[in-house]
């Protein structure tokens, strides 16, 4: 008489459980949309009054509305002769505004003013994920009341656009790095 024995397979282990995703309190969510509508206020009111802000950069963002090779290149006339000293990124997008909507200090200074609120908003995101709402909170409104950064979100250089990318840098990597606040890292 033979006897065989059932054959056993191993087991593949069981994968780890995803980290548990953190609530925030009920009150953050609201917060944050009071503090993005604050700091749009503040970047956007009476904006009608700084006129052409810096007439180089708002020279080429005309010349982009009239050509898309001096928008290209950010020229300051529809020529395309003479560039301005910076990258013409920022100028695109003040170049599509006075496109769409037309040549005003407005289509040329909103954007900037958008760029600010959604750097506020950025910066929330990435100090929130590491330290909770209430420090996040704080992060965001000390740079939406920065004086410089009030000057810089309400006027048309370059340095909008670029504080816009850096924060989205650091909220990549942030985000990249690590898990939240409050959750517990996954087992090895």
């Amino acid at each position: 008489m033979t006897s065989t024995l059932p054959v056993v397979l191993p087991q593949p282990p069981e994968a780890p459980a995803p980290p548990e995703r953190r609530r925030d309190p009920a009150w953050a969510r609201p917060a944050l949309y009071v503090l993005l509508l604050l700091t749009g206020v503040l970047y956007i009111w009476g904006l009608g009054k700084s006129g052409w802000a810096n007439a180089f950069y708002s020279a080429a963002a005309q010349a982009g509305a009239q050509s898309w090779e001096a928008w290209f290149f950010g020229s300051s006339d529809a020529a395309n002769w003479i560039t301005v000293d910076k990258a013409p990124g920022a100028l695109w997008i003040s170049g599509l505004s006075v496109r769409l909507f037309g040549l005003s200090s407005w289509s040329i200074l909103v954007p900037q003013a958008l760029m600010g609120v959604a750097s506020v908003g950025l910066l929330y995101g990435a100090v929130r994920r590491w330290a909770g709402p209430v420090a996040g909170l704080i992060a965001g409104a000390v740079l939406a009341l920065t004086p410089a950064a009030v000057l810089m979100f309400r006027f048309d250089n370059p340095d909008a656009l670029l504080t816009l990318l850096l924060v989205t840098g650091a909220y990549t990597v942030v985000r990249a790095v690590g898990p939240q606040v409050g959750t517990s890292p996954a087992p090895r």
